[in-house]
């Protein structure tokens, strides 16, 4: 279980951006998080996807505490917690082509990248003739699919998802959508959904709670 306990976020300015998140995804559950924009849902899976540290509650991993976040978390835990963000052009590199983008997680592994790839391209619904392109060379979608597989090249138990599809038309979304839940059932993946599209959540998601029920103001 991926598990945030009394989670409290402090920007320097003195703004509570998460004032006391507790949230819990099981691995094989399709959680949607639902909140308007500006509540803090961006911050809270900043910090599920050990990245930022909490400036106070916990966060674990299958029962295990997080101590160190960012670069400074454990390998091992990091690759058990991936994050998809919302603008796959901002978490591209544009100096790799698609192919480099979604296998090196497995290089710094050190699993065999080609076997990554051919599992993983046509599970997102990346086709052969798109691999060799860059960022700028393909559709925002194609590029967000391509997003989907880098963070599963790491083989996680848990993927939190920011706003994945709110950048595309409806039937990108859709597509879009229909990967990720795939995905999550088929490996088993605890996915975090995180959106502001109240049908959106209850029609993919297994469990759907408000970013509002999730605190309490310290």
């Amino acid at each position: 279980m991926l598990r945030g306990e009394g989670l409290v976020k402090r920007f320097a300015t003195g703004t509570v951006a998460v004032p006391g998140a507790t949230i819990a995804v099981r691995p094989g559950v399709r959680l949607g998080l639902l909140g308007p924009s500006g509540c803090g849902k961006s911050t809270l899976a900043a910090m599920l996807a050990l990245l930022v540290a909490p400036d106070e509650g916990q966060v674990s991993v299958d029962g295990q505490p997080v101590t160190r976040f960012g670069v400074r978390a454990p390998a091992a835990l990091r690759r058990r917690v991936q994050l998809l963000w919302q603008s796959p052009v901002a978490a591209a590199d544009p100096r790799m082509r698609i192919r480099e983008l979604v296998t090196e997680p497995a290089r710094i592994a050190r699993e065999d990248p080609a076997a990554v790839l051919a599992d993983l391209a046509p599970r997102v619904g990346l086709s052969p003739e798109l691999l060799d392109r860059f960022p700028h060379e393909v559709s925002a979608g194609q590029l967000q699919r391509a997003c989907i597989a880098r963070a599963l090249a790491c083989r996680p138990r848990y993927l939190v998802a920011d706003e994945p599809t709110a950048m595309f038309d409806v039937s990108t979304q859709a597509g879009l959508l229909r990967t990720l839940a795939d995905t999550a059932t088929e490996d088993g993946l605890g996915l975090v959904l995180i959106t502001h599209d109240t049908a959106l959540a209850q029609h993919w998601c297994d469990e759907v709670v408000e970013f509002g029920d999730l605190v309490a103001q310290v």
